[in-house]
């Protein structure tokens, strides 16, 4: 694999609550600060965004009797929370970090827009890009694929708990085989769930490879932006 130049990094924010099963877990939050920093110093630009899973999902809320256009606003807000917590933590380590956001707020966070985004990029900053695409109906893999795109990223980094795709859950069957390396066209006829199908597809018209890799191994980001091979790759064939 090239070594890229900008990479969008793609958390979920259930990542944030480590074993404490809803927030922000402090110890979790340090360390992708940690992660960050480390693959920063290599050179590459950094582009993050985070789910709001750990705080509230709109999907859910749906089915629990909100207004799914609510549910999914605040969904967006959820993200904004944690974006804001990665941004304080890297700002503490002196790590230049800038906070855009798809759903205006202001006080907190500039408007996204793409050559503003590519601009901090350039001037070492990393960005973190909270409120999702900024409406409804949409997944925050749908507003990581947008953002990378928008930010012209040599690719988008998936980070989960398990180190690559699996033909089938590896935390439920031994016998799951990984993927070094899969095209798009394969990874839909085998149907493996890797982002929401607009994401997916996004990607795939765009020819925006993504990496799917465990986050949670010490220096996984750094050497992946250092062009060494980790997790499961998808391109197109």
């Amino acid at each position: 694999m090239n070594i890229p130049k900008r990479i969008l990094l793609k958390l979920s924010g259930e990542s944030l609550m480590g074993s404490s099963g809803y927030g922000i877990d402090h110890g979790k939050l340090n360390y992708y600060a940690d992660e960050i920093e480390k693959a920063l110093k290599s050179g590459v630009q950094i582009g993050i965004v985070i789910g709001g899973g750990n705080i509230f999902r709109g999907l859910q809320g749906a089915t629990s009797g909100f207004n799914r256009i609510q549910g999914d606003y605040m969904g967006m807000l959820a993200t904004t929370i944690n974006s804001i917590a990665l941004q304080s933590t890297l700002n503490e380590r002196g790590v230049k970090c800038k906070l855009l956001s798809g759903l205006p707020i202001e006080r907190v966070a500039e408007a996204m827009a793409s050559q503003l985004a590519i601009s901090y990029l350039k001037q070492g900053n990393v960005v973190i890009i909270a409120g999702g695409s900024g409406n409804p109906f949409f997944t925050t893999d749908t507003a990581g694929v947008l953002r990378a795109l928008e930010i012209n990223a040599d690719l988008i980094l998936k980070g989960t708990r398990v180190d690559g795709v699996y033909n089938k859950d590896p935390e439920k069957f031994s016998d799951a085989v990984k993927y070094n390396s899969l095209s798009y066209n394969d990874a839909i006829k085998a149907n493996l769930k890797i982002m929401d199908q607009t994401a997916f597809t996004l990607c795939k018209e765009n020819n925006l490879p993504i990496i799917v890799f465990d986050i949670n191994t010490a220096d996984n980001l750094v050497k992946i932006v250092n062009g060494e091979k980790v997790g499961t790759i998808i391109i197109n064939s």
